[in-house]
């Protein structure tokens, strides 16, 4: 029976289109998600020049929207196969605009759940007063202006995956009952008695250091325990150059498809100039800029305004940095080299001029974790075609 995987943002339409979808499932009619009802993401699949262009390159078996060649990102999606077979939680973690959303539709589209709903909510985008009742949904009458049921995210979802963005954002209060329905399954609308049970597959993700929220108490230790079931970290673009190439190729193949331009070369100078710069926004920043780049573009030669990534360099170098930021960097690029072995001749210790138990105390003032920081530092040939 063919049925299409809806996708749903934070309107409320998306759930009225996910509950009609859900009954002509089960009834066995075959139906279509539509373009009001599918919210547009940054990874679509389209058929562009660029990807004729790249000829398959860099493309992965099974994650056709990845884009990315090398070891690291192998390793990334072979976390991704390994959990995606389960229904374990998945918690994302990773700088804003590096890919936290596609990894989630991958885990999705690669598990048992994906001819059901794939159903999101960011909740830095919620009001404080409004994200329990996108949650968990409220009655008639619960309160002012409460007219009709609202059904919530998580009887939406159910049988599928509900994908929790930014869920370092979940107030303190509202976290005790986030807790319950991860490890119990069960809730109750806002004004209603009547427990609610949904079987739901819940992917979190966060750009902030949960471990951190949790030291200073303002995230519950216990749910981040239970967040932190299989831990993905998405390194930034900063630490995988090496695809830069690969990801302006696909963004200049789109967006010359789209505004039916005929864009063919790329000169070098460019290439560099886009592979040496930081990217602080990661690949969404990369993206927009190529989209700017390819509309001022009037030939076949990509002719991006050099003095943006002049402009965004001296916008990096205003922001104030520590000298704790400086250290925690030093330390570790130095682990980097190192390749992060502590003693020894070549080790970092010994780089750093100081003993290794110094070395290990600075390091944990400074929260620096070989678990976290491996994957991003040897990262340097990862790329995700996309960014939350």
């Amino acid at each position: 029976m063919a049925w299409e995987s809806p996708v749903f943002s934070e309107n409320q339409n998306d759930v009225e289109a996910c509950l009609a979808r859900q009954a002509a499932y089960k009834a066995g009619i075959t139906t279509r998600a539509t373009p009001a009802s599918t919210s547009p993401t940054l990874f679509s699949t389209v058929a562009t020049r660029g990807r004729q262009a790249m000829k398959g390159k860099g493309r992965n078996n099974g994650f056709e929207e990845i884009i990315g060649a090398r070891g690291a990102l192998r390793n990334v999606l072979a976390l991704v196969r390994t959990v995606a077979s389960t229904d374990s939680t998945a918690l994302i973690e990773g700088e804003t605009g590096t890919g936290k959303d596609l990894i989630a539709r991958a885990i999705h589209e690669n598990s048992p759940r994906r001819n059901r709903a794939f159903v999101k909510l960011n909740c830095a985008a919620i009001p404080l007063g409004l994200l329990e009742s996108e949650l968990f949904g409220y009655e008639r009458g619960a309160f002012t202006g409460a007219v009709t049921r609202k059904i919530g995210r998580f009887e939406v979802a159910d049988q599928g995956t509900l994908f929790l963005d930014e869920v370092g954002d979940i107030p303190p209060e509202l976290q005790p009952k986030l807790l319950r329905v991860i490890q119990e399954g069960e809730f109750e609308r806002l004004g209603s008695t009547q427990t609610q049970r949904a079987n739901v597959r819940l992917i979190a993700a966060t750009n902030k250091d949960l471990a951190t929220l949790v030291a200073q108490n303002q995230f519950r230790s216990d749910l981040y325990y239970r967040l932190n079931v299989f831990p993905i970290l998405v390194p930034p673009l900063r630490h995988r150059s090496g695809d830069i190439p690969l990801l302006v190729t696909h963004f200049v193949g789109i967006y010359s498809e789209r505004m039916n331009k005929q864009i063919e070369r790329i000169p070098d100078e460019v290439m560099e100039a886009l592979i040496s710069h930081s990217w602080p926004g990661n690949v969404r920043e990369l993206q927009n800029f190529i989209e700017r780049s390819v509309i001022l573009t009037n030939g076949n030669t990509l002719c991006p305004p050099p003095e943006a990534l002049r402009q965004d360099s001296e916008l990096d170098s205003l922001k104030p940095v520590t000298l704790e930021e400086v250290e925690r960097h030093h330390i570790c690029k130095t682990l980097e080299q190192a390749h992060w072995v502590i003693s020894g001749p070549t080790g970092a210790a010994r780089r750093l001029g100081m003993k290794r138990s110094t070395l290990y105390w600075r390091m944990h003032k400074l929260g620096i974790s070989r678990a976290k920081k491996t994957a991003s530092f040897n990262a340097g040939h990862t790329s995700l075609a996309g960014a939350v």
